[in-house]
């Protein structure tokens, strides 16, 4: 068999499987699958029964994830608690719901599928298109990536999510300061801005806002809400507040002084992104645009060269 056609499988492969991990990782809205499909009945006719409610939900949500869960609580047993842990905290600071037990399960099988594809592909479809070091090299290489591709998703979320908080927390001051400055409480201007937006931040003042109503402390939800997201600017404003609470300075002041020092940041991290753009800009110039540059200006005369070195050794 072609190696090359060989390679195109095990690549076309190994997208498959990353995108399988992909929407595995992603199963973290909070959503319910069984009151989205009740939501679908509200204009026909109400089920029957429970069962053929169920049986109407996806294969995923009816099967594949219910088996997760059950190999998870399996795989719970023999995971230390630290790893566990670790996990869990990536997950929090992402913002997903999955808990990390499945989260753990669903990185080994995509570790294993990964593996046995490559397996099949290399040892037992086409056993003699690479050499056996390459065929092993590229089996364990396939295997380390489906082990690190769930984790390594999981921390470009977190990635997103924290430059989407840092977006989103000057304006969101602005919003605190105009609301207590108008004469509400802290906890009602964090109520405003969790009822006006819909984003990362607002959702995590909304959650602070339950666990205060759970009889939680303004303190340590407050230290909670910046444990979880491991922003520094989020962790200055929250030492900033339980300061101001703690000595009774006036929390339209502190917010407008940290309202402020928000803005200043966000532009002095947007004037080191524009001095950055001239640097970046010269990889795909230099590969991409100058060569694409040359062929358009130096292809017709060179074709004229050849062509006048070909008519003189034919003369």
């Amino acid at each position: 068999m072609d190696p090359i056609f060989v390679l195109i499988i095990a690549v076309v492969g190994a997208a498959v499987v990353g995108a399988l991990v992909y929407v595995g990782v992603r199963e973290d809205e909070g959503r319910d699958p069984l009151q989205e499909r009740l939501a679908q009945y509200e204009d026909k006719d109400i089920p029957q029964s429970l069962e053929e409610i169920e049986l109407s939900l996806s294969f995923k949500d009816r099967v594949l994830m219910p088996t997760v869960k059950r190999v998870a609580n399996i795989t719970t047993t023999f995971t230390p608690q630290k790893q566990l842990e670790d996990i869990r905290h990536q997950i929090e600071l992402a913002g997903m719901t999955t808990d990390a037990a499945s989260f753990f399960t669903l990185r080994i099988l995509v570790t294993v599928a990964m593996g046995v594809g490559a397996f099949l592909v290399f040892w037992v479809i086409a056993p003699n298109a690479f050499p056996r070091t390459q065929a092993l090299a590229f089996t364990v290489g396939f295997t380390a990536i489906g082990y690190f591709l769930p984790i390594m998703l999981v921390k470009s979320r977190i990635k997103r999510r924290q430059n989407s908080i840092i977006k989103a927390l000057p304006d969101a001051l602005d919003l605190l300061v105009i609301c207590v400055e108008a004469g509400l409480g802290f906890d009602m201007a964090m109520g405003k801005v969790f009822e006006k937006w819909d984003n990362d931040l607002a959702v995590a003042f909304g959650r602070v806002l339950r666990e205060l109503q759970l009889g939680k402390s303004r303190r340590e939800a407050l230290r909670d809400m910046a444990t979880r997201m491991d922003v520094p600017d989020v962790t200055t404003f929250v030492a900033a507040i339980i300061q101001a609470d703690q000595l009774g300075v006036s929390m339209g002041k502190i917010l407008r002084v940290q309202a402020d020092q928000m803005r200043v940041k966000r532009r002095q991290r947007a004037q080191e992104k524009a001095h950055q753009a001239p640097v970046k800009m010269i990889i795909p110039m230099v590969f991409l645009i100058f060569p694409s540059i040359w062929i358009v200006l130096l292809g017709p005369s060179i074709i004229l060269l050849f062509g006048s070195q070909e008519a003189n050794a034919v003369f």
